[in-house]
């Protein structure tokens, strides 16, 4: 009887492994998707300079002399 039992609990011990596995490997996948969606937005987003370019071409910055 005791081998049955140890044999059950292993079972449930390599269920318990397999399914933390699994928990671990979805939320690695899911922490790299982010990283990379927030990778994308970052190149797709204009610069800071781009932002403030006036359409003549030139900068909008208070250095401007006149």
């Amino acid at each position: 009887m005791y081998r049955r039992e140890k044999l059950g609990k292993d079972l449930e011990e390599v269920k318990i492994q397999n399914a933390s596995k699994q928990i671990v490997e979805t939320a690695i996948l899911q922490a790299v998707q982010q990283v990379y969606q927030e990778d994308e937005k970052e190149q797709n987003k204009p610069s800071s300079r781009a932002e403030r370019q006036l359409p003549d071409g030139k900068c909008n910055t208070n250095n401007d002399k006149k």
